[in-house]
Order: C-alpha cells, then structure tokens, then sequence
C-alpha cells in the first residue's frame, strides 16, 4: 500500500486526507478525513496538578516529570500551580528556602524550558522580596520562561490570602508575603495572549476584566485552594471567570495533603469561553490537556459582544494601572 497526501479545498478552508492507494487494474482510492488546517493548528496545552513537600528536589523531579510528558504528548505550554517550588510546614521554613529569580532553582527551570522547547507558567514562585535583608518577606511570582528559558514576564500576586474561617481554615499571607504591585500586560505565548494572576486574585473580577481590555484570550490561576474553599467556590469561580471575560481560563492546582498541617483542594481545570470545563484532573499529581481554539473564542465575542455593551459611562472603566 503506498499512502498519499492529498489537499483539496472545502469552502475556504483546506482539508487534509489520506488517500490508501491499491495498485491494481482499476486503481481503487479510499479517503480518510484528517483535519482542516484550523484544527490542525489548535495549540494543546498542559495543565498540572501536584502535591508540593518542603523538598525542592522531590518536586522539581516531579514537575520536570510532567513536563516531559506534556512534550512527548505535543503540548506547546505547560502551567504549573503556585507553590510549585514547594511548600513549608512553617513560615520559619516557608521563608528559609526562598530564592531570587536568578538562582538555583528558577535556572533549572530555564534549562528545562530549553531542553524541552515548551513555554512554561510557573505559577507561585517564592521569590525573595526586594528588601530581603531587612524585612524578610517574599512575593509569590507567576512567573513565565519562553521555550529559550528566558523570562517573559512575572507578576506578583497582588490579593493575600488572610482569612480565618472558624474551625475550618485560618492563614495571615501578609505576615511573610509582600503584595505585588502592579497588573502586568498579558504575555503573547503559542497558545494565545496569556493574562497573569495567583489563586486568592480568582475572587476579584477586576483582575480580569482589566487583562481582557488589555487583550488577554487565556486568563490563568495557578492555585492551592483549601479543602474548605475548594469544595464550596472552586468550580463556581473559575467559571464565572470565563463567562464573564468571555476567555479560556486555565487553573493548575495543588491537590492532596502537604504536611501535618496542610491540605489542597486539586481539580486543575480549563474552563473555554461558554464556560464548559472542558479539561480537568482527577485525583493525585497528573496532568489534564485541552485545545485552545481562538477562532471559537473570537465567534463567541462577536456574537455577544459583552465588552462593547459595557456600560462605562454608569460604572467607569477598569484600567490596568501601570507603574
């Protein structure tokens, strides 16, 4: 059998087939629909759930893991949750294995984005604060490495997460954490222009309301919701998320239990633009994959154009402010 690559144009797109050709008297073909090029050129992504230790090693080999995996499946992006890095079982320790973005651990990431050729969202680095020496406090930095390994963008997560719901859940993020300063601009990737924010800012629409203005197409949150949390908003936010901003939405996530004192919510997930989850993670360290189709996205846009029926001149406009 000799396999032959076909083209033939079907209104204004053009279609793959494969033709199984048979030498014979009458030379029989039989065709197989492969994709238009418009599917074909869908970019997949990676999304990934873990379960961070204080062991920076055990968790770099774990992501490092996921991330080669995502390569042999054809990802072009891979996202990891925040807290990525790992997680304390203490503030002492939380601060003690903290780093800048120029040392040991954000270089292997470097290296790792390069080896691999894939963008990577890393989704909560504890990043050592400007002042380190005096004040001893950290910011929580999605950062973005480009498949070079060069850093694209990073922004720092701007809403703490200091609550304390009775006999349930109580965490100060403000005690070691420092406040980001700004909104930063939406970063152009292979999968779409990519809106930065962490965890805690998925309650605050504004974020994202301003990301879209700025022409963001995929909103992310990477994120290590609590049980109690998880349970009762997770889902609800991230979707509303989406609808609102009419954006694919992409949510890594801690899962499972990371010490004697703390336990994440999991469900990774990508929600698309109608608000349909159309990825996510079960149960454990894993990775969920989703297609992000912007033809789809911009239709949905044209036909209920919600940013243009915004009513500024009641409300005001949200801007992102830049410093």
């Amino acid at each position: 059998h000799l396999q032959v690559t076909l083209k033939k144009k079907k209104k204004a797109l053009e279609v793959l087939y494969i033709a199984e050709v048979t030498p014979s008297d009458s030379m029989h073909y039989s065709f197989r629909r492969m994709a238009t090029l418009s599917e074909a050129s869908k970019p997949l992504i990676a999304v990934c759930q873990v379960t961070s230790t204080s062991s920076k090693e055990k968790n770099f080999g774990v992501c490092s893991q996921l991330i080669e995996d995502a390569r042999r499946r054809g990802a072009c992006m891979v996202f990891l949750p925040e807290a990525f890095d790992y997680i304390g079982s203490n503030t002492e320790e939380t601060l003690s294995l903290g780093e800048t973005l120029q040392g040991d651990l954000m270089q292997r990431y470097a290296k790792t984005a390069r080896e691999s050729g894939l963008w990577l969202s890393l989704g909560g680095f504890h990043e050592k604060g400007h002042d380190w020496e005096n004040d001893r406090r950290i910011y929580t930095s999605h950062v973005i490495l480009d498949s070079t390994g060069h850093i694209a963008s990073v922004y720092r997560k701007s809403h703490l997460f200091d609550i304390d719901l009775k006999g349930s859940v109580s965490l100060m993020e403000s005690r070691f954490t420092i406040p980001g300063p700004e909104i930063v601009p939406p970063v152009g990737t292979p999968a779409g222009k990519v809106g930065l924010a962490v965890c805690y800012d998925l309650r605050f629409p504004e974020i994202s309301l301003a990301l879209v203005q700025e022409g963001a197409e995929i909103l992310t949150y990477p994120s290590a919701f609590t049980l109690t949390t998880g349970l009762a908003h997770w889902e609800t936010l991230l979707r509303a998320r989406a609808i609102e901003t009419q954006s694919y939405v992409v949510a890594a996530a801690q899962t499972g239990k990371h010490n004697d004192r703390r336990t994440s919510y999991g469900h990774a997930m990508v929600v698309d633009p109608w608000g349909s989850v159309v990825a996510q993670c079960r149960e454990g360290t894993g990775t969920c994959y989703a297609e992000i189709d912007l033809e789809y996205l911009y239709r949905i846009r044209r036909e209920m154009p919600v940013q243009q029926h915004r009513r500024m001149d009641l409300y005001g406009k949200i801007n992102l402010v830049k410093n």
